[in-house]
């Protein structure tokens, strides 16, 4: 459902516009109800709409509590966790607790990963990118898996 890159800005407030592409399917499949946590491994949010996010969350709370690595995983993920409603002008709330984490000012980056949408500051974003693409121009360093996609 998610796809490309949008480049959007964040308002003083911290709101944020959906791009309009995604106001529709988001109304119907979610009812414009949204989930934002941190990224664990990168400074950057995850956006999800709500029905996903219950199925990662599902799947989250039964990690073994007892194994540290998971709990670590479930205070970050659930613990920032964060429900997001677009308003009658499609646009979120971002908290300042999440906009801090992912370095958000003025300028942002959505970036469309299927079932959910990344969230970034542009300029981490085009750093991180430009590293990514170093990266993909060396074979070796690649999964297997992707080696075998025909593009």
């Amino acid at each position: 459902m998610f796809r490309g890159l949008h480049t959007i800005n964040l308002d003083a407030k911290g709101r944020l516009a959906i791009p309009t592409k995604y106001r529709e399917p988001l109304s119907a499949l979610c009812h414009a109800q949204l989930v934002a946590t941190i990224d664990t491994e990168e400074r950057c949010l995850l956006v999800y709409p709500l029905p996903e996010w219950d199925t990662i969350q599902s799947k989250i709370e039964a990690l073994p509590s007892f194994n540290p690595a998971a709990r670590r995983i479930q205070r970050l993920l659930l613990g920032h966790a964060t429900d997001l409603e677009l308003d009658s002008n499609g646009r979120v709330l971002l908290p300042q607790h999440l906009r801090e984490y992912a370095e958000l000012e003025k300028e942002c980056v959505l970036v469309g990963q299927g079932k959910k949408l990344e969230l970034w500051s542009k300029s981490l974003w085009h750093s991180r990118r430009d590293e990514y693409l170093e990266i993909v121009s060396q074979p070796e360093q690649l999964p297997d898996e992707i080696l075998s996609l025909s593009l």
